[in-house]
């Protein structure tokens, strides 16, 4: 390596763009080697190389027939922030290292949180994060317990294991037991089902932390934002950007009502920083830009649409899945979430003979398997999806 390395390449920038646009021009390079190699091939043949991992045998999640996890697939503004937030390397941990990219995240947050009432905030690379922060604030501020419903994520546990709390699972808000130590944390849009649960459970909670991680963006929709009414009363919302916001991973939000009280009980100072370091983690990059440049580029209302149509996706395949005779819905669908299955053939072996081009998930609800369709991708083809997996069916049969 030299100076040259770390300097703008054209050539090579042009050609990533090539073999990303134009990738049926490029023919399939060797493996990766096993094992670290001792001398380099260049630039060049390195990015050629890393086609296939990267590009090639990637899931296109934007593609027709992928109506399956929480994943959206990216607008190409994101992909330009992304080069250039690389480029910088900018470490929002301190100030002199990212003057500008410290502010850029803090407006991101204003821009966000008062859709949500709530004061402020910081950015985390996903929701599992942005939970672990929201109930260590939440113990820091007296509670020893944490309390929540059996549609909880699993980074619930997780968080209350690692910071030595009880954890509670409830069956019913409206049956909590004593919650004067508790943080409730409450599911808006739970993995499996996208149910939303009472978002004014809990009421005499300490403290109530609302999981949006998915839902969250529906609060930029005119059309479906009533859905979350109530949320605002919450200690704490957690929200995913890589989520229904169609950010690149890894992106997400922890909002708090009282942002300034949070922040000081979960800030450590150390002898190398200028400013106390906020939440959970230390070296931070600038997620907020590919977001922001995302806003500014089709604004609310670009966003709202997106989402709204990934909505009418969801109520269009549980129409299509109604209407077939081999099949059967679980319930209608919970903010962009459907959960169906075949009546003949098995969940697993209609995942295992799905056509290439066709993908959905899958989930187990109360020992049943089910197939699980969420609207993540705007792009989704309802028809092409259940038609794969009524050929999916048919394959299974003769074998």
């Amino acid at each position: 390596m030299n100076s040259e390395d770390f300097q703008p390449n054209e050539q090579l920038l042009l050609r990533a763009v090539e073999l990303l646009t134009s990738p049926e021009n490029f023919t399939s390079t060797a493996p990766l080697p096993a094992k670290l190699p001792e001398m380099g091939i260049g630039s060049m043949d390195a990015l050629s190389a890393m086609f296939d991992d990267v590009l090639a045998k990637s899931r296109d999640l934007g593609a027709p027939g992928f109506f399956a996890h929480m994943d959206p697939p990216t607008p190409a503004i994101t992909w330009a922030m992304h080069l250039w937030t690389a480029s910088r390397n900018q470490n929002l941990l301190h100030p002199d290292t990212a003057p500008r990219a410290r502010e850029l995240e803090k407006l991101a947050v204003d821009w966000i949180a008062p859709w949500f009432g709530m004061s402020g905030g910081h950015m985390t690379p996903g929701s599992t994060v942005a939970n672990l922060t929201a109930i260590w604030a939440a113990r820091e501020s007296g509670c020893r317990v944490v309390v929540s419903g059996t549609g909880a994520h699993l980074s619930i546990r997780k968080s209350a294991h690692l910071l030595g709390m009880e954890h509670r699972i409830i069956d019913d808000w409206s049956n909590t037991g004593d919650l004067m130590d508790a943080v409730a944390v409450i599911t808006a849009g739970t993995t499996s089902t996208g149910e939303i649960e009472p978002l004014d459970a809990a009421s005499e909670a300490h403290w109530r932390h609302i999981d949006a991680a998915w839902s969250g963006p529906l609060r930029l929709s005119e059309r479906h934002r009533h859905l979350l009414d109530g949320i605002e009363s919450a200690d704490s919302i957690a929200i995913s950007a890589h989520k229904w916001l169609f950010q690149p991973k890894e992106s997400a939000f922890i909002l708090f009502a009282d942002h300034e009280t949070a922040h000081k009980s979960i800030s450590i100072e150390g002898a190398y920083l200028a400013v106390p370091n906020i939440g959970v983690l230390g070296s931070h990059g600038t997620i907020a830009a590919p977001l922001i440049a995302m806003l500014l580029a089709f604004g609310r209302e670009g966003i709202a649409s997106m989402i709204d149509n990934s909505m009418t996706l969801a109520d269009e395949l549980a129409a299509l899945v109604m209407a077939h005779a081999d099949l059967e819905l679980r319930s209608a669908p919970n903010c962009g979430v459907l959960c169906w299955r075949h009546k003949s053939v098995s969940v697993d072996d209609i995942k295992r003979h799905l056509p290439d081009d066709v993908m959905v998930s899958s989930t187990t609800i109360n020992g049943e398997p089910w197939l699980r369709s969420v609207a993540a991708n705007p792009n989704a083809n309802p028809a092409k999806v259940v038609a794969g997996v009524l050929q999916a069916a048919e394959k299974s049969r003769r074998q």
